[in-house]
Order: C-alpha cells, then structure tokens, then sequence
C-alpha cells in the first residue's frame, strides 16, 4: 500500500486490495490491481469526484486519458499507431480492477450499479450474441519475426551468458513466459526424457503441464548446472541470481 498512497486515502480500496491479498491472488496480480486502481483514484481527486458517486460518464473521462496520453517511449515506438495513449490491451487491463472495485462496492451495498460494465449476452440480437463492452476490445494478429529479425536475435543471444541463454532457449521450446521461466525449480527438470514440468501456480490458467526441450537446448542445460554448482548445489530455483549481494539467489528479476 506504501507504493500508492492514494489507495491508502481510500478506506473501501484498502479493503477491497485486502481482501484479494487474502484470497491468495499472485503478488504480480495485486499489483496490476493496485497499479490500475490507483491510477483511476488520483484521476477522480484531481477532478474532485467522489469514487463512490462516479457515474459513466467520469470512467469515460479515465478511459480518454488512458487512450491520450503520451507513451513513454515516444515515436521510437513501432506500432500502427505510435507515439501516444496506451494499446487496446493496456486500457482494457487497466479498467479491470475498476470494474472489479465497483462490483465490490455493490456487493457492500454502497452503490446500485456499475459505471465500468461489462460485456453481456443477449438472447435474441441480431448479429453478434454479445454487447460491447465500454471499450471495445481489439483483436491483432501476433507479430511474427522476419527472417533479418530472427537472425538479429541470434546475434544478440550468442553474446548473452549461458544462463541467458538456456533462458532463452527454455522458453521458445516450451513456449514459457518469463514468469514461468524465472519460477522454474531444479526438481522441475526431467533431464532423461527432456522435459521440464511447469506448475500449476506459475501459469495463468492454473493447469499444471509437462513440455519438451530440444537436445541443443539440453547441452546449454547442462553447461549451466555446470556454473550453477559453483555457486549453488542445493534445490531450490533453477535460474539463480550471479550479482552480489543476491548471488545465489533466486531471480527476482531479469536484470539479476
């Protein structure tokens, strides 16, 4: 609560962070919630609007500023619209804890309705069997490299450390987002058959599975548990920490 002191002028935010903390919500979860929330709150007092008595039309002033503001990198940003406001993605990120936060609100009795809304399905409309949304959600195809850009790639990775890069390769074998690379254990690997098991409250849908690695990949493995008995021969996190003063530690971020 210290890192946004606006939640903490706020009694039924306070609770309502809680009371999701108390649930067991993943600390990135929580953030991303006390992150958007907290951006919404500072809006409604530099407009002295009263959270509780917000109507539409004031998460409609949230959703301009969102969409408006300038981006941090600027027109060094390669999209089809660069240079300013947030991705479609990003907006509709932000408003999720809004909505989850008046539907609190209405859980306790403190409001009627919702101003966020959310997509419904009604029976009998014409066309699609869905009603938008506040803002209406984009649907891109994933960018796919070229070939000069995989190459690049390569490039870079090659100067990379053996950490990095069985890194890396882990996570385009086995199709892992960064969270569930950096929260892979030792006791996750199966180095006889090539697997690596991810576990349920590493992923977002919360199913544990057990996914291949190829046999280069393999020999990069190998070659890092080489360098990480040097530091480390207990079981535990399988990416370990090289900077002092956390050497030999988990990674908490990539930058370690």
């Amino acid at each position: 609560m210290a890192k946004w002191p606006v939640l903490a002028r706020h009694e039924h935010a306070a609770t309502w962070l809680q009371a999701w903390e108390d649930l067991g919500r993943a600390p990135r979860t929580l953030d991303a919630y006390a992150w958007g929330l907290a951006v919404y709150l500072a809006l409604c007092d530099r407009e002295g609007v009263d959270p509780l008595a917000a109507d539409r039309a004031h998460v409609g002033v949230f959703v301009r500023e969102l969409t408006s503001r300038p981006h941090r990198h600027g027109r060094n940003v390669v999209s089809i619209i660069s240079g300013a406001g947030l991705a479609n993605a990003t907006v509709q990120q932000r408003l999720v804890p809004v909505r989850l936060f008046y539907d609190f609100l209405m859980e306790e009795g403190l409001r009627a309705s919702n101003p966020v809304g959310r997509r419904r399905y009604t029976p009998g409309r014409r066309g699609s069997a869905q009603q938008r949304g506040l803002v209406p959600r984009f649907s891109k195809l994933p960018w796919i490299p070229d070939e000069q850009q995989r190459r690049d790639l390569l490039d870079v990775a090659r100067g990379e450390s053996v950490r990095n890069r069985v890194m890396l390769a882990l996570a385009y074998d086995a199709a892992l987002r960064r969270e569930m690379v950096c929260s892979l254990r030792t006791d996750d690997l199966d180095p006889a058959h090539r697997t690596v098991r991810v576990r349920a409250e590493t992923t977002k849908n919360r199913l544990e599975r057990v996914v291949p690695y190829s046999a280069p990949t393999g020999v990069l493995l190998s070659e890092y548990l080489v360098l990480r008995a040097t530091v480390s021969r207990a079981r535990g996190p399988l990416f370990l920490s090289f900077r002092l003063p956390s050497g030999g530690e988990g990674l908490r971020s990539l930058a370690d």
